[in-house]
């Protein structure tokens, strides 16, 4: 990991507010792809799964029988883990909801606030499978009150789906589940298929073909954001112990060798100390290759001279999570206004936030937590605005409401109103 000190010096490699270059191939070979999917539907699903994850499938639903198979190759103790996380994500998004907006139509005008019908989840493949996804995507969705949750995630060679993420689904209430992944998974929940049915919204993460997937279908359905690489700072001060800091830097370096782990102290000390940290939790765990290309390509140690520098950098990378290892009794966490998440406390570890504490871990990245927030059950629902408009309004109101509309050069807006006007004073 390079180290970096002082406050400016990191401020310019810090500062993600410049807009990126965009790779146009790559975008316009999932565009490709979409309007395959689109023409084709399943026949493209077909062919496109076979092409990019290498299995050959018979059918793209996951039948029930497979789900109920499921539990029996599945450590009872992994099950009962799930089903402890399920229940607390869903407590947490339930609370959330009930301190949400409200319907309000008191006095005629107002809003109602509903679910959405139909939404779509994405859980990722590849590397590794995730069943915490769909606990953490599928979950809010149900607590929202969404009547059908639609799971797409890719098949292995054999054509399968893991066990731990069939059980997850079944643990978080999903309706239907289909063995596709990738751009064309995103395009058929975007404009359905004879198998899989159209949807309202698409959440979850995953690589960069479902990130410019999301992107392009964005305005056709609605999209949660737009998930990068996963990434921590962590901040530290010379109260931290080395071990939890290097922990936790391998921990979100072992997501990828694009994954982003960052460390910012006030204490020079401390650094070296999480430096040997580093080395030495590293040697024992299996994603050691992609841990090296992670830190080496992304990772940065930052030396600044307080903690209130500290926590300006942090802001002005705005990232993904944030995890507080300092002295206890301050107040850190309520000045670091630019996170997905912030982690804190006398055991604070992202894993824990990540799987288990309550929070959806779908959190912005790239910088945008600056402008958008967690997934979270307002993700799910919609508000519909309503007006009563009768004589008292008229009489109150019409002739401002006219003189905007011929200020517009809006006549008919005008007429539909003096229409109304006119009645209002013959009815008297």
């Amino acid at each position: 990991m390079k180290i970096i000190e002082g406050f400016d010096k990191a401020q310019k490699l810090l500062d993600r507010q410049a807009p990126k270059s965009l790779d146009y191939k790559q975008e316009a070979a999932v565009k490709k792809i979409i309007d395959d999917v689109r023409q084709r539907g399943d026949t493209a699903l077909f062919e496109l799964t076979e092409k990019f994850d290498g299995a050959k499938l018979s059918a793209l639903e996951v039948k029930s029988s497979k789900i109920k198979a499921a539990y029996r190759k599945v450590n009872p103790e992994l099950i009962n883990a799930l089903k402890l996380a399920a229940e607390r994500i869903g407590n947490f998004h339930r609370m959330q909801k009930e301190r949400c907006l409200p319907t309000y139509t008191h006095g005629k005008t107002g809003w109602i606030v509903r679910p959405l019908e139909r939404v779509g989840v994405y859980a990722p493949g590849g590397t590794a499978s995730y069943p915490s996804t769909v606990l953490m995507t599928a979950i809010p969705a149900k607590v929202a009150g969404v009547r059908e949750v639609i799971l797409v995630t890719p098949p292995g060679k054999d054509g399968s789906i893991s066990p731990a993420i069939l059980i997850a689904a079944d643990i978080a209430g999903v309706n239907k589940i289909f063995s596709v992944g990738g751009a064309q998974a995103i395009a058929a929940l975007a404009f359905g298929t004879k198998s899989i049915p159209r949807v309202d919204k698409i959440c979850g993460p995953g690589n960069i073909y479902v990130f410019l997937a999301k992107k392009l279908v964005y305005g056709v359905v609605g999209i949660d954001g737009l998930q990068g690489p996963s990434e921590v700072v962590v901040v530290a001060d010379e109260t931290a112990n080395a071990d939890y800091c290097a922990s936790d830097l391998l921990a979100q370096a072992e997501h990828g060798g694009l994954s982003s782990a960052i460390f910012i102290t006030n204490s020079r000390s401390l650094v070296d100390k999480v430096m040997q940290a580093l080395e030495k939790q590293m040697k024992i765990l299996s994603r050691q290759e992609i841990i090296k290309e992670s830190l080496k390509n992304n990772g940065m140690i930052v030396v600044v001279k307080n903690m209130k520098e500290a926590i300006e950098l942090t802001n002005l990378y705005a990232p993904e999570h944030v995890l507080l290892l300092t002295k206890p009794n301050t107040t850190y966490e309520e000045r670091i206004t630019n996170a997905g998440c912030i982690i804190y406390g006398q055991q604070a570890t992202v894993a824990m936030s990540d799987y288990i504490s309550g929070p959806s871990h779908t959190l912005p990245t790239e910088g945008t937590a600056r402008f958008s927030s967690p997934l979270n059950v307002l993700d799910f629902l919609k508000i519909t605005n309503v007006s009563s408009v009768g004589d008292a309004l008229m009489n109150l109101a019409g002739k401002s409401a006219i003189t905007i509309a011929r200020a517009e050069g809006l006549d008919a807006h005008a007429q539909a109103m003096e229409l109304r006007m006119k009645n209002t004073r013959k009815s008297k």
